[in-house]
């Protein structure tokens, strides 16, 4: 993965959609189910379960979440997709299966541009990269990528699926320095983290405060983070600049998404409802813990216009990478 994205993630309210329209607002009458289209363990669950609670608040009715991994969040994507547009399903997607998996040889059954409809984004993901400390002797990326060219092939690296951003983000790294190493998809975060501690991977790309506990507990090891600065959650760990891999960068983002035809005051109402809920002074702090800060501000339409962008970018991008079919 090589570029950020050009656009601001000022923390600002969004214009128009204050408080006091929410009370107005017809919906929900029933309960809002958000799919989470990932295992659980993972950082899209673990950020809907933190926000889940504010929402249902804020909207006065129960919100359920529901896990519906597969094929790199395309499967529980494409479930949204296809429900009725009643302002009843929900789903905090990434951009992943919006946009990444629309450069892999498979398919993508739906069009995010045509088949959903941009709600909110909630936060914006750096990405780092560990190595297990099972059996595995690198301490720095320099000493990594010298034992990966040593043994071309020999070594796996584990993601939640085939076209996330930890599968993008890693096979990108391995083109970058001219290294072969094995894909070991899995059905989300969770298992992804226990194969690296057992040592049945080598290495994975993720969210630098999931991989944070992994390196405090000795089980792992983060050789870098790959953005222009370091994280504030490991001051020590140096970007990927400065573990001698310029250029190289990895990012993701979750936002909320509904059914093409869902109606625009339940879009309108639920956007409101999660920028008020990343407000939350709570959520917020805790957001900041995580690495992943809150991208607050976006309307709907600049949420689409977002997306849109990303898929225009990433699209052809993760195609001229070559990734064959698994």
């Amino acid at each position: 993965m090589t570029r950020l994205p050009r656009r601001s993630l000022l923390a600002t309210p969004i214009a128009g959609l204050a408080a006091p329209a929410l009370a107005q607002a017809p919906w929900p009458t029933r309960p809002v189910r958000i799919v989470v289209p990932f295992g659980t363990g993972g950082g899209t669950d673990i950020t809907t379960r933190l926000i889940q609670p504010r929402l249902a608040e804020i909207l006065g009715q129960a919100v359920v979440i529901e896990n519906r991994p597969g094929a790199g969040g395309v499967v529980g994507t494409d479930y949204v997709a296809k429900q009725p547009p009643n302002g009843e399903t929900f789903v905090l997607s990434t951009l992943s299966p919006i946009a990444l998996a629309r450069g892999l040889p498979a398919p993508v059954p739906f069009d995010a541009r045509r088949d959903l409809v941009a709600i909110a984004p909630t936060v914006f993901v750096p990405i780092a990269m560990a190595i297990t400390t099972r059996n595995f002797a690198p301490r720095t990326a320099a000493e990594f990528v010298a034992a990966l060219r040593a043994a071309p092939g020999r070594y796996q690296y584990g993601s939640s699926g085939i076209g996330t951003s930890g599968h993008i983000a890693s096979a990108t790294f391995c083109i970058k320095t001219n290294t072969q190493a094995v894909h070991v998809p899995y059905r989300g975060g969770g298992q992804v983290f226990a194969a690296l501690t057992a040592g049945e991977i080598q290495f994975c790309s993720d969210i630098p405060s999931i991989l944070k506990g992994f390196q405090e507990g000795g089980t792992a090891r983060v050789i870098f983070v790959a953005t222009d600065q370091r994280s504030s959650l490991l001051p020590d760990v140096p970007t990927a600049a400065e573990a001698g891999i310029p250029g190289y960068k990895a990012y993701s983002w979750y936002g909320f998404f509904a059914p093409r035809g869902t109606a625009q005051h339940v879009v309108d109402r639920m956007a409101a409802a999660v920028d008020q809920a990343l407000a939350d002074p709570v959520i917020n702090g805790r957001l900041e813990e995580m690495g992943t800060p809150a991208m607050r501000g976006y309307t709907p339409e600049r949420f689409a216009r977002y997306v849109r962008d990303e898929i225009d970018l990433w699209e052809p991008e993760v195609r001229a990478l070559g990734i064959r079919a698994e």
